[in-house]
């Protein structure tokens, strides 16, 4: 009782609500807003929360992320573009719906959709994270090199394109973290002199280049400048009443927890999710021609199962120190910035903190669900923002947050510079995802292998003779052969003309989380 009398009364102060408010806006801005996402509004607002305390800062950023992944689907509704990869598979039957002249119905199933997958997949997030993170405590370094390990190598292997660019991926991200003085002998590494790296790249600088800088040119590059026509006349309500809604529960269950389960995968998240669950929906219909031509199942699947992807990446973000996808991974920074480490220890540590996160994320889904209400008709004036003044405003917001996090202008310019690395990535074909996930859990890789080998007389054999880092291991290793397997199966289902529903979408989109 006394954890949540402090978790209200934080949340309730009025300071925190009126940051936890603005925070949720911007993130329904950010996912309305096609070309941004949840990312680049946490990735954005992290040099603003710097001069916030530890636990403002985590309202602010966590009600961003619930406002953006619930956001995206406005812009797939209205205008037939996902404003995030969590929503690609709203397009379907979202946009079919509004051109027939039922937007509201349309975005009140997404909403209440939505709703329901973010507040219900919270709650399992707080009963499983304290017990993973009871289990995690009692791990060693070795077990959790074989983690890390095995995240990096699912996310890898799920990686837009080929395995071997999300290698390459990966490995650029490692070695980007290993810059700086070594943590355990003190070794200068990659620094070439410049008495700025001796910390390391700056966590604020890259993630502000990758991410927001990177995003702006490749959106100001498309040349598409248009704002879009919308018919708001049929704008009004929910469209659709509870008991009508409420008829589709099993869909909605059968997508939840493949949301719930795709979104604890590291690296995976909402974009998979949505995608995922529209296809099974579609499969499992009795009437699979209506699918594509604004259906009610077809919202219900993909805004349930992206949304619940929410909770299942929450889990092993704060039970393990394990990012779930490329937003969780943004908030692992943001707690990094504040000195703190995520991990099984964040709970024994800073358990109001987690509990605030939790708490935060449930007022925030509320709080979206009433602004989206009430706000369906002014939707389209956001999406008719000039994106001329909307990218300036960014790029002037990701200049002034780079410097004030080291009050250096060289900070600057390594955001520049990582924007441009992002970019040529982009032109190479090779995925973020890994490079974050490489850059984020680089040091903790290091660390937990040096401490194995110097702890253990066995050397890298204890890796093996341990059965949680073993079965780990073998996990990763079975995530390496799986996509030559997988492969090997495809090319006989399409000889035979049996493609899934699942592979013939994931042929068409890019499920990247960006």
């Amino acid at each position: 009782m006394e954890m949540l009398f402090t978790v209200i009364s934080a949340i309730l102060t009025p300071s925190n609500l009126l940051i936890i408010l603005g925070g949720t806006i911007l993130g329904i801005v950010f996912g309305a807003v096609p070309g941004l996402s949840a990312t680049t509004g946490i990735a954005l607002m992290l040099p603003v929360s710097f001069s916030m305390s530890s636990t403002t800062g985590i309202l602010f950023l966590g009600s961003i992320y619930i406002g953006g992944i619930s956001g995206g689907l406005i812009s797939a509704i209205l205008i037939g573009v996902p404003g995030t990869p969590a929503s690609v598979a709203t397009c379907f039957d979202g946009y079919p719906m509004a051109k027939g002249g039922r937007s509201s119905r349309a975005l009140g199933i997404g909403i209440l959709s939505s709703f329901i997958g973010t507040f219900i997949s919270v709650l399992i997030s707080m009963i499983f994270c304290p017990m993973l993170a009871h289990y995690a405590v009692k791990m060693g370094p070795w077990e959790f090199f074989s983690l890390c390990f095995c995240a990096i190598i699912l996310v890898v292997t799920m990686s837009k394109g080929n395995m071997f660019n999300g290698l390459i991926a990966g490995l650029l991200g490692i070695i980007v973290s290993c810059i700086g003085i070594a943590p355990i002998d003190g070794a200068k590494r990659f620094t070439f002199g410049v008495v700025n790296l001796y910390s390391g790249v700056n966590q604020i600088g890259l993630i502000l280049g990758v991410f927001a800088v990177a995003t702006l040119i490749k959106n100001f590059a498309k040349g598409d400048t248009k704002t879009p026509d919308i018919d708001t006349k049929g704008i009004s309500g929910f469209g659709i009443s509870l008991r009508e809604y409420c008829s589709h529960w099993l869909l909605i269950i059968k997508s939840f927890f493949i949301g719930l389960w795709i979104g604890f995968l590291p690296g995976l998240g909402a974009g998979l999710a949505n995608l995922v669950a529209y296809a099974q929906a579609k499969a499992s219909s009795k009437t699979p021609d209506k699918f594509g031509t604004g259906c009610d199942e077809g919202i219900i699947a993909s805004e349930t199962s992206n949304n619940a992807a929410i909770g299942g990446a929450v889990i092993p973000m704060v039970a393990l120190g394990i990012p779930g996808d490329t937003a969780t991974a943004m908030l692992i920074g943001g707690l990094m910035i504040h000195g703190i480490d995520a991990g099984p220890l964040l709970m024994t540590n800073h358990p109001e903190l987690v509990y605030c996160f939790f708490g935060v994320m449930l007022f925030a889904a509320v709080l979206v669900l009433i602004l989206q209400f009430f706000g369906m008709r002014t939707f389209p004036y956001i999406l008719r923002t000039p994106v001329c003044y909307l990218y300036a405003a960014i790029l002037a917001i990701c200049v002034v947050g780079a410097y004030a996090d080291s009050r250096t202008m060289f900070n600057c310019g390594l955001m520049l510079v990582m924007g441009v690395v992002a970019m040529l990535m982009a032109v190479g074909n090779l995925p973020t995802s890994p490079f974050i996930l490489g850059y984020i859990l680089g040091p903790m890789l290091e660390s937990n292998l040096r401490k194995g080998l110097t702890y253990s007389k066995n050397g890298f054999a204890t890796f093996l003779t341990r059965p949680v880092s073993l079965i780990l291991l073998l996990i990763a290793v079975g995530s390496l052969a799986w996509p030559f397997i997988r492969d090997r199966r495809d090319a006989k289902r399409k000889a035979s003309g049996k493609e899934s529903e699942v592979d013939k979408m994931s042929n068409v989109f890019d499920v990247e989380e960006d």
